[in-house]
């Protein structure tokens, strides 16, 4: 997990790896939208909400992952389209809080950012203890993490548009100007669903 000089977790390093994420999911992370139906109880999201906020926290170039409602992306497609996935991210999430448990002697939630990042280090690294699948999972919520934070907001992350602004991402559109294909030139940011205004489910 890359770190800083103070030893946190830099947002600039998981932003860059946002590359990671295919073009698609910029502008459809699945087919059809996922309900409004809550895959992950109260508990869960507070904790997964923590999680993603150690991944991308709020900074000066931006709000965090749980601001930009990633925890509402990962929700919404573990209750449709990631369904058959739904039971081992919960036994991830669950796996997690008792790895902090054990290694910290507190709930991941009540942990200072400084022991929740090294918490997910020991994840990532596959050194946290007892947790056999830490990696697999850290890796897994990680590139979720990135789709919500990235992906367009019809499917219910990417709060307006923060993903987007950060990576400079200038929406979608049917046709662009000699001038904004210039090189150097800095696009106005669209700030339209690639389902147009309106179909941001809330957004």
């Amino acid at each position: 997990m890359p770190e800083n000089k103070a030893g946190e977790i830099s947002r600039r390093a998981v932003i860059a790896s946002a590359a990671i994420v295919p073009v698609a999911a910029i502008t459809a992370a699945a087919q059809t939208p996922a309900p409004a139906v809550s895959a992950l109880s109260d508990v869960q999201l507070r904790l997964l909400a923590a999680f993603v906020d150690r991944l991308i926290p709020k900074d000066e170039l931006g709000p965090s992952a749980s601001e930009s409602d990633v925890p509402i992306y990962i929700n919404r497609a573990l209750g449709d389209y990631l369904a058959g996935e739904k039971a081992a991210f919960i036994e991830g999430l669950e796996a997690t809080d008792a790895f902090s448990k054990r290694s910290q002697e507190r709930a991941f939630i009540d942990l200072t950012g400084e022991k929740q990042d090294m918490v997910l280090t020991a994840m990532e690294n596959g050194s946290a203890a007892g947790f056999p699948n830490a990696r697999a999972f850290f890796n897994r919520a990680r590139r979720l993490t990135l789709e919500g934070m990235f992906g367009d907001p019809y499917y219910g992350g990417n709060k307006n548009f923060a993903g987007w602004d950060l990576i400079k991402y200038p929406g979608p559109r049917l046709a662009t100007s000699a001038d904004d294909q210039k090189m150097g030139v800095e696009i106005k940011p669209l700030h339209r669903s690639a389902y147009g205004a309106g179909s941001e489910h809330g957004h």
